[in-house]
């Protein structure tokens, strides 16, 4: 057997990143399906036998990859891990190099399609704020975004945008400001996105004044994607159940992180639409016809006092180019407010971030769904996190548990991420003698006992 793969945090950092690229249902696991498409995408100079050579190399133990059996694939030396790397980032559009880690000698790069998202988000999200006048709008064609948070007031306004009165307004240092008030600043802005759930580990005020492009990224995707997730939860919209299937639950329900309950709010209207479903947002929405009768879906019928109608035109889908087809689906989702995120490219190449990003702002726009009536549901089990809950799972999260955890007991239940836990408070774990995922039908609740019973001591 191999020897355990050394890697550096900042390694990690970069891995952890590839892998939530791949992982786009976002269920902590990579299959052979992601892959074989990950590599499809990627158009790589390399004959079919190799890449599914590359894929069984990659999944030998099982027919999913674990983040801790991805990091066993080793950056540096491994040709498996080179060609893989080249494929995430051809993949992604990354273009751009950011730095080389003095330590261990690692390229650093960005998504150019991410930046000019981000900017144009924030432009707009900011855009009536006097206090950021100094630095907005950004040119998203330039480094304006990098240079902008030099200061720390933009991040702390953009975290109070997506947990409100996370920061008070008046711990800002907005004028005048010396290298002390601005080291200020963007130690309160790190402390404030740890607490609300964001993974600052290897993240300084240094960086931040320095406008390292993958970790200024990476943090705002963080904080601009709990924004986005906040009201996607049953607690805080109860119109929900709508989504309820036949034989579930409502602790079924409960127990679905947002990506799931999105995707299952996308087919929901995909179906009442009469067209086909869809299983994530990237290999599947690249030909824009989902989108196109989702949009139709959602876009007010004019059924509610004082919202007028808005018809969505549908000639578009009638064009025979992806590229041209999404520009036009682009401009009807303009025409509903919600035409952020995403441009044409990135809908072509099935972008996951960026497109769960535009889905996201459209349901939080124009969920389109009602209570239902006359059924029997206890709504009283229908309650929200308590403080301490809140700040339990926000920890946990900042240490960067991989899957995040959404729902404080129902992701918690198999273990796993309490092993996790473990190993960030030093306590070693031999995770050869820990059960993941896939579990067999039977027996899978027994693996999850085992998993409880076993002590730090035991698994040394």
């Amino acid at each position: 057997m191999a020897a355990p793969v050394t890697i550096s945090p900042e390694e990690e950092e970069e891995l952890r990143e590839a892998f939530s690229k791949i992982d786009v249902d976002n269920n902590g696991f990579i299959s052979k399906d992601e892959l074989t498409e990950l590599f499809r995408a990627a158009n790589l100079s390399l004959p079919g036998y190799r890449v599914r050579e590359i894929v069984q190399e990659l999944t030998k133990t099982s027919n999913q990859l674990t983040f801790q059996d991805f990091t066993q694939v080793s950056p540096q030396s491994s040709e498996v891990a080179k060609t893989f790397r080249k494929a995430i980032n051809k993949k992604e559009g990354i273009c751009s190099v950011a730095g080389t880690s003095e330590q261990t000698g690692t390229q650093h790069s960005y998504s150019e399609e991410e930046k000019v998202a981000f900017v144009n988000w924030i432009n707009k999200a900011l855009e009536k704020d006097g206090d950021c006048k100094h630095v907005l709008p950004m040119d998203p064609s330039s480094d304006d975004l990098f240079t902008g948070m030099g200061d720390g007031i933009v991040l702390c306004k953009m975290i109070n945008l997506s947990v409100p009165d996370t920061i008070d307004e008046r711990t800002i240092n907005k004028k005048k400001l010396t290298p002390f008030t601005i080291q200020e600043n963007l130690n309160l802005a790190l402390n404030s996105a740890s607490a609300i759930g964001c993974h600052v580990v290897n993240i300084g005020a240094e960086d931040l004044k320095e406008g390292r492009q993958h970790l200024v990224l990476g943090l705002l995707w963080q904080v601009i994607k709990i924004g986005l997730f906040a009201d996607i939860e049953l607690s805080k919209n109860e119109a929900l159940v709508a989504l309820l299937r036949d034989g579930e639950s409502l602790e079924d329900l409960m127990k679905l992180s947002p990506e799931e309950l999105l995707l299952r709010w996308a087919n929901y209207h995909l179906e009442e639409a009469g067209a086909g479903k869809i299983n994530n947002f990237s290999s599947d929405i690249k030909d824009s016809k989902a989108y196109y009768n989702l949009l139709n879906q959602v876009a007010p019928k004019g059924d509610e006092e004082g919202i007028p109608p808005i018809a969505v035109d549908m000639s578009g889908l009638r064009e025979k180019e992806d590229l041209k087809r999404a520009e036009c689906m682009l401009d009807q989702a303009d025409r509903l407010g919600c035409r952020q995120f995403v441009m044409p490219t990135d809908v072509v190449r099935g972008n996951p971030k960026l497109n769960l990003a535009f889905v996201a702002n459209l349901f939080n726009k124009y969920p389109a769904l009602k209570k239902p009536e006359n059924q029997d549901i206890d709504w009283s089990s229908i309650e929200g996190e308590t403080r301490e809950e809140r700040t339990f799972r926000n920890w946990m999260n900042s240490l960067g548990v991989n899957p995040r955890v959404n729902h404080l007991y129902a992701d918690i239940d198999d273990a796993l991420v309490i092993f996790q836990l473990y190993e960030k408070i030093k306590v070693p774990v031999n995770w050869d003698r820990v059960n993941k995922p896939p579990y067999p039908k039977l027996g899978s609740n027994m693996k999850k006992v085992r998993r409880r019973q076993l002590q730090p001591g035991a698994t040394c």
